[in-house]
């Protein structure tokens, strides 16, 4: 039993930190139909502007503001440069995000070095709890409790309140948004930075838990977020989460269990979804208000 609860905890944890980057892949198809292969650049520079900067404060959470700041700036930047000349055209949005997203890769090594950089947990999150026999790892469950967090936040905003429905109806109508008098192209501003500053929030906690950062770690989990949007279903936050718990929760027990499964089983999962419910786990984000 004790295994058993580790090994959940632990998905969990994965499954959290790959949820608040496709999270923002979510959101930014799911209003903008955009598809953003620079995602992973916006997680990794989070990441390294967040270490960076909690390095040299000696505060962690100095460096998650700093992060989630980075990811804001540069989707402001990315929306307004990258992503605006190719709206609607999915294949010119893929070559000039991936290609971006090598741009960013290579900006990493050139303003903070090629090679890995260590990251310590922070000293209050640091340890564990023992409840009985089984050992709780206290940052494991930071992560956990954010990501809830995260999701209830965003999950009221999208069905509780004014930005919210504009965010849906833009979703269903956006001309007819438009034509109410909402400036929707502010709507998809706000959105892509959001997305963006997510992304971003997933490097940073990312670092602490991995214990090191590198420029292609970006690359490896945007691969992760768009299994995820896949199986949850392209523009669904609920089913981003829930991807991302089955996600996270797969890799943790096929890790222990079956380790040369490890590496395909995230692979495995979305080829039976896709075979199965080619729609995701669930549908479209405009189900999210009923």
């Amino acid at each position: 039993m004790d295994l058993l609860i580790s090994l959940v905890i632990n998905g969990l944890a994965t499954g959290m930190l790959i949820f608040l980057l496709a999270a923002g892949l979510t959101l930014i198809f799911g209003l903008m139909d955009v598809l953003n292969f620079a995602h992973g650049g916006l997680f990794v520079w989070g990441a390294y502007t967040g270490v960076f900067t909690y390095a040299y404060t000696e505060s962690f959470l100095i460096g998650i503001v700093v992060a989630i700041l980075t990811g804001i700036l540069f989707g402001f930047i990315m929306e307004k440069l990258i992503i605006t000349p190719v709206y609607g055209n999915h294949v010119q949005q893929i070559l000039i995000t991936l290609g971006f997203m090598l741009v960013l890769q290579e900006m990493i090594k050139v303003a903070f070095g090629p090679n890995a950089i260590p990251v310590s947990v922070p000293t209050y999150l640091a340890g564990s709890w023992e409840i009985g026999e089984v050992i709780v790892i206290k940052y494991r469950v930071f992560i956990i409790i954010v990501g809830f967090i995260i999701f209830g936040i965003f999950h009221y905003i999208l069905t509780r309140t004014k930005i919210g429905l504009i965010v849906r109806a833009g979703v269903m109508n956006k001309e007819m948004v438009q034509a109410l008098g909402i400036n929707i192209k502010r709507v998809f501003l706000f959105v892509f930075m959001t997305g963006a500053s997510l992304a971003a929030l997933g490097g940073m906690l990312m670092a602490p838990y991995s214990g090191s950062i590198y420029a292609e770690m970006g690359m490896e989990f945007a691969i992760l977020g768009f299994i995820v949007v896949v199986i949850g279903g392209m523009g669904s936050f609920s089913g981003s989460l829930l991807a991302a718990i089955l996600v996270g929760l797969a890799g943790s027990f096929m890790a222990y269990y079956v380790p040369f499964l490890s590496l395909a089983v995230n692979m495995i999962l979305m080829a039976i979804v896709l075979i199965f419910r080619p729609q995701g786990l669930f549908s479209m984000i405009r189900r999210e208000s009923t």
